[in-house]
């Protein structure tokens, strides 16, 4: 299991070190960073691993070291509080649109109505006439992939079932074998979550997969085609498989090449009942979710679609999603947009809780 209180920020160890030593009892203290928006259980694994404070009576320093974090804390939670009541505004309005809570099909959009109505607007679409165009729409299926590729070395994210964190802990879950090999797994495995060709693997970045780049026809309407490889992420798998509730740093279009998924998506403006730990992740399970712990996620709306064969959904940055695959699939995500693209740069500002 991943070690979860380093994940704090350092006030907030202080914080805890501090009031350890004036004896507070371990839930008082969870309690009180449960009410601060902290996630359970990144709280309940600092205050059980975090070591008090040596402070001796009467030690007016410490006192007023302890006072000055109270202080710092109590500012950031009327921060919090201040964000928190934005977002809601911001929600409020956007339930004006009047598509709210559905994702447009388009087809012929030109660059600019694309950026001007989708893009920039931070608004998710899906587009019925990307895919089409491609080679791959037609050629690929598992038995194209193991009859051109099947003798080649891939990289399968395995034994997913052993542990819930395999999304987060992607570098204790690989697996190297013939993706002929893979492919009859996906073939004959039936519906499971235990096996998936995903992008952290980067077998598409390998040069003995070129080919599959010259399946996919570009549009330069939308896409800048001088772009390289680490713009696209290839995802191959059986039906059942399943990547958990998460937001992106970049705009992407998930095109669906063969079989269907579900998406779910969840607005950035609901970010604050979305109990956002580990920069991008949430614990909550979107398919049984845990209302006890996770109170304020009863209030979220969520966007429920099926992306068919053929066509490409528009998942703008900081938009949560989870994804299922209803079929056996084949999907590549493709990021090298004409547009500015990218938002890692901005982590380099250390935002704080």
């Amino acid at each position: 299991m991943r070690d979860l209180a380093p994940l704090l920020p350092s006030n907030w160890q202080e914080w805890i070190a501090n009031h350890k030593s004036r004896k507070i009892a371990d839930g008082e203290i969870v309690n009180a960073m449960i009410e601060q928006g902290i996630d359970i259980r990144i709280a309940t694994a600092a205050v059980k691993e975090i070591i008090p404070t040596e402070k001796n009576n009467g030690d007016r320093a410490t006192d007023g070291k302890i006072a000055q974090l109270e202080a710092k804390i109590a500012q950031q939670a009327e921060q919090l509080k201040s964000l928190k009541l934005q977002l809601d505004i911001y929600y409020d309005l956007e339930q004006l649109e009047p598509n709210f809570g559905k994702v447009e099909r388009r087809s012929g959009l030109s660059r600019q109505e694309f950026l001007e109505n989708y893009y920039a607007k931070n608004r998710p679409v899906i587009l019925t006439d990307i895919v089409p165009q491609w080679k791959a729409h037609s050629r690929w299926t598992p038995d194209y992939l193991k009859k051109k590729y099947g003798h080649l070395d891939v990289s399968v994210q395995y034994d997913r079932h052993s542990n819930p964190l395999y999304e987060i802990e992607k570098e204790k879950h690989q697996k190297t074998m013939k993706l002929g090999e893979y492919a009859d797994l996906v073939v004959n495995g039936g519906k499971t979550n235990q096996y998936y060709m995903v992008p952290f693997n980067a077998n598409i970045l390998k040069d003995e997969f070129q080919g599959l780049f010259e399946d996919v026809q570009l549009s330069d309407n939308y896409f800048d085609r001088s772009l390289g490889r680490e713009r696209f992420s290839f995802w191959f798998g059986p039906e059942g498989t399943i990547t958990p509730l998460h937001f992106d740093l970049m705009n992407s279009f998930l095109c669906q090449v063969y079989g269907r998924k579900r998406m779910r998506l969840i607005s950035p403006n609901q970010k604050h009942l979305m109990y956002n730990y580990m920069s991008f992740h949430t614990p909550i399970d979107l398919d049984r979710p845990d209302f006890t712990k996770y109170p304020l996620f009863k209030n979220v709306n969520v966007i429920d679609v099926v992306i068919h064969p053929g066509e490409a959904m528009f998942v703008p940055a900081g938009w949560w999603h989870h994804v299922t695959a209803l079929d056996i699939t084949i999907s590549l995500s493709v990021m090298n947009f004409v547009f500015p693209n990218g938002y890692d740069h901005l982590l380099s500002k250390n935002y704080e809780i």
